[in-house]
């Protein structure tokens, strides 16, 4: 199991791939896999640890020096392995060729028309998993294995019923221009609503915070909390009546909406990308199309259900599903 080099498993704070890294990680060993994890040093796993750097390094995000250095201390060693199943980015790709053991790589990430012509170089070099059917669609002319949808494990998330929510709604995730924080801003002033911002600021989106979004934190309606620890987290999920995710991006998959639902907090999202395939419109949340409709759909949300939004969750999201999926394409992969 190849991990970015960037974030320790499981994430203390911000990290979406690294949580699908982990609950399948620690569920393939359940189910009596053998599983060696590439990932930081201070990373927490039962499988056998291999590290290159001795702990995470978010600020130093997609430098290839360092990319390079943690993909080929797993390549080096691929005869050990069955299947390497590759999360990193485009490193392990790019050498697949040269090594014997089947690369299973899962999408994570956007098709941009650079990344599109980089895959499409390589389309028959590595198993290609998407996170959606809208992300296949976006470049499929590669050697797809499958769809398999990330997973959450709502036994660790605490849940609130409709009673037990707290007066304001949540925006959370990576601050940047793509996921709209901006826009929930405006919504919640629009709608006369308390807004929590929580998330993490790469030094890439400072600017972006510090021009759109610090001017408007007033304490008070608009609060931002910063990156929060993972109790933290759980309890802003729970507590709120809603979660904003005006998402400004075809976005593949957007694990923090799966995150709200087990929490039992319904999602109001706008309609780009995956996100039709992950929020059940009128059942887990609402589909909407500008702020004007999320700002509408705020007065609507005696109609859904907390419990409702969690058994979605646990029926089309869990880590089970999600294993199940990968160990099809291993067995596919491998001819096992």
């Amino acid at each position: 199991m190849l991990a970015p080099p960037w974030i320790k498993i499981p994430p203390a704070g911000y990290g979406g791939i690294e949580w699908v890294v982990h609950y399948l990680t620690e569920e393939l060993i359940q189910r009596g896999n053998d599983v060696t994890l590439f990932a930081t040093g201070d990373s927490t796993t039962t499988a056998k640890l291999v590290s290159t750097f001795d702990e995470q390094m978010p600020d130093r995000i997609g430098v290839t020096l360092y990319d390079l250095q943690h993909v080929a201390n797993c390549l080096r060693r691929s005869g050990d392995f069955d299947v390497i199943h590759d999360h990193s980015g485009f490193s392990a790709v790019a050498f697949a060729e040269f090594i014997d053991t089947p690369i299973v790589h899962t999408l994570h990430g956007p098709f941009t028309p650079d990344i599109c012509r980089f895959y499409s170089n390589f389309r028959n070099s590595a198993h290609y998993v998407s996170i959606s059917d809208y992300q296949r669609s976006c470049c499929p002319n590669l050697q797809h294995a499958g769809t398999v949808y990330n997973p959450i494990d709502i036994q660790g998330w605490p849940y609130r019923g409709k009673e037990e929510k707290e007066d304001y709604v949540l925006a959370f995730g990576r601050l940047c221009a793509d996921k709209g924080f901006h826009t929930a801003i405006e919504v919640a002033k629009s709608a006369g609503e308390n807004l929590v911002i929580a998330g993490a600021i790469q030094h890439q989106n400072r600017d972006y915070y510090e021009t759109l979004i610090k001017p408007q934190v007033d304490g008070g309606q608009i609060k931002f909390v910063g990156e929060v620890s993972l109790t933290e987290k759980w309890n802003l999920f729970a507590k709120a009546k809603a979660f904003l995710f005006p998402i400004q991006w075809p976005e593949p998959f957007g694990l923090v909406m799966i995150e709200a639902m087990a929490a039992g907090t319904p999602v109001i999202a706008f309609s780009e990308g995956s996100v039709p395939e992950v929020v059940a419109d009128g059942v887990s949340g609402f589909l909407v199309d500008d702020a004007r409709e999320m700002v509408e759909a705020l007065g609507r949300l005696d109609e859904i259900d907390p419990a409702a939004c969690r058994e979605y969750v646990q029926e089309k999201f869990s880590v089970s599903k999600c294993t199940d999926g990968y160990e099809h394409v291993y067995r596919e992969v491998t001819g096992s």
